[in-house]
Formats: C-alpha cells, sequence, structure tokens
C-alpha cells in the first residue's frame, strides 16, 4: 500500500488550533462523516452535510486529493455551457472539515463524493486523522429504501464496532451480504483498529429514494446528537421537512395508484408494529419481544414487499 499521506493535505494552522483544545484538556472532536456513494436514499447523508455547513460554517482541515481517488469516465463530473465557452466545472471534492456546534464545541466533518479506488488506503488516511485529533469516536449517516409509507415516523437501523454503542437499539437483521460502501469499510476497519465507529441508516420509503427528503436527514442527526451529545440544531431542518411532506401528500392525493401503494404500506407497517406490541416502530416498550423474533418477524414483512432487501 502507498503511503495514505499521499491521498490528502493538512491546513497545519486549523490543526494547530485544533490540537491546543484538546492539549489543554478539552476531549478530542467527534468524526461525522456523510459521503456521497453507493446507497444515500432520500439525500439523508447530504443533506445533513449540507445543513451542517450551511448553518454552523466550517474550516477546511483535510483535503483529500480528489484526482487520486475518483474514476472520471464512470461518474463523470458536470461542467457548464454558457452561449459560447465553458463557464463553470464542478470539481469533486472529499474534505474533512472543523464545525462547531449550537455549543461552541468543535467536530470534524468528512463529506464529498465516495473515492470510486484505493479504499484502503482512503481509509487508512482517514486513521491517521482520527489517530492525529484523538478522535473518540465516529458516526456515519446515510439513507437505505425501505418499503415503509411516508406517513409513519421514519426508523433507522443502528451499527457499531462495540454492540453497547448501539445497546439502545432494535437490530432489525440478522446476517445478510450487502455491496460494500466505503463508509461501511471505514466503520469496519477502525473497529479492527480499537477505534469506536457506529453509524446510522435512515429508513426512506422506497418510493422517494431519488428525491431528496429532509425529514430523513433530520432523523439521521437527532440520533448523531443523542450518540454524541452534539447540538447540531436539528429543528433548522424542520420547515423543509414539512414542505417535502406537504408536497408528497399533493402527489399522492393526485394519483390513486400511488395513494393506493402507500394505504397498502400504511397497512403493512401497523400490521408489522402490531405484531411487535408497539403502536409505533421508534416507541418504547416494557415487553419487547426478544432480538431473534424481532428479525424473524421483520424479514417476513420485507420479504412482502417483493424487493431486495437495502444496503446497511
Amino acid at each position: 500500500m502507498h503511503d495514505p499521506q499521499q491521498l490528502y493535505t493538512v491546513d497545519e494552522d486549523v490543526a494547530r488550533e485544533l490540537a491546543a483544545r484538546t492539549a489543554a484538556g478539552a476531549p478530542g472532536p467527534v468524526l461525522v462523516h456523510m459521503v456521497r456513494g453507493f446507497v444515500d436514499a432520500g439525500a439523508a447523508g447530504q443533506g445533513a452535510a449540507e445543513h451542517l455547513t450551511g448553518r454552523f460554517g466550517a474550516q477546511r482541515l483535510v483535503t483529500f486529493d480528489a484526482d487520486r481517488l475518483v474514476d472520471y469516465r464512470s461518474r463523470r463530473p458536470t461542467m457548464t455551457f454558457s452561449s459560447t465557452h465553458w463557464s463553470d466545472y464542478d470539481a469533486p471534492s472529499l474534505v474533512v472539515d472543523v464545525v462547531r456546534d449550537a455549543d461552541d464545541v468543535p467536530f470534524l466533518l468528512l463529506h464529498g463524493v465516495e473515492p470510486d479506488v484505493r479504499w484502503e488506503a482512503f481509509v487508512s488516511g482517514v486513521r491517521e486523522v482520527v489517530e492525529r485529533f484523538a478522535v473518540p469516536l465516529t458516526v456515519g449517516v446515510h439513507g437505505i429504501p425501505m418499503g415503509v409509507p411516508h406517513t409513519r415516523p421514519l426508523g433507522v437501523t443502528a451499527h457499531a464496532t462495540r454492540a453497547e454503542l448501539v445497546e439502545q437499539h432494535t437490530s432489525w437483521f440478522g446476517t445478510v451480504q450487502v455491496p460494500a460502501s466505503v463508509s461501511a469499510l471505514l466503520e469496519y476497519r477502525l473497529g479492527t483498529w480499537g477505534h469506536d465507529a457506529m453509524g446510522f441508516a435512515v429508513h426512506v420509503p422506497h418510493y422517494l429514494a431519488q428525491s431528496a427528503f429532509p425529514r430523513a436527514s433530520q432523523v439521521g442527526l437527532e440520533h448523531v446528537e443523542r450518540s454524541t451529545g452534539l447540538e447540531l440544531a436539528t429543528v433548522g431542518l424542520q420547515e423543509a421537512a414539512r414542505e417535502a411532506a406537504l408536497e408528497v401528500d399533493r402527489q399522492v392525493e393526485a394519483s390513486e395508484d400511488v395513494a393506493a401503494v402507500v394505504r397498502a404500506l400504511e397497512e403493512q407497517y401497523d400490521s408489522f408494529a402490531r405484531a411487535i406490541g408497539r403502536t409505533s416502530l421508534l416507541a418504547e416498550t416494557t415487553d419487547l419481544p426478544t432480538a431473534e423474533e424481532l428479525g424473524e418477524q421483520f424479514e417476513r414483512f420485507l420479504a412482502q414487499q417483493g424487493g431486495d432487501g437495502p444496503g446497511l
């Protein structure tokens, strides 16, 4: 493997400022990652990253060399042609920013395009960042398409390098094989290197998977808040989530076929919720079935949708 440091540069002024805070006794910054890649239903991760950088601003800490990591012929960037000339080029980027939350607590945000090549070298580079800045926890967010209606609470699949990190979350799946992503590889490798890492896959209605669905971004960030103690101003996504839901409702009302699909999903969702003894898949209960029973019931529920399971 080539030296992963060849893949990125660090702004040493920003690095010194961040390191000085840790040296003064403050804990290291959490690393949150939302890389646009193979699956991000409802643009859950992308929308969350845009919310964070737009709401809080950012200082660039690490810049990865996208020219070494992106296959331009398989994923071509866009350019703008204006009448007689090329006026703009949307260059791919992959960066780590220092962002300060609503309480002025700094954290690291890894965002941009997923590398097409050199995954192991990239992940090793992120490991160097984690170890250099004493990152105590790495957390990822993305969306996965699910056979659930938009009229019900959005669930999440939580996963982590240690079971204790997700012990408050229900495991809906048994053992499955899914296409890999660099975010999943990052979590896996960090675990083998002894670092805590976790992620949240937000369950997005499959018929909204190709559209921006701000509620999914909001739910993902709410789980990040609960896991890290960061204050991420998720209420700032509330209006966009409400407007998107109203637009979906309008489109559903305009098509009886679509409305019938949504009603069927509602019935299946409610039947599943009743089967596990809860009125909401997010509600707490004092009489939960075992993890094995939940997994079996949810796998039967997914099978009724007639499609392949989602990527985690």
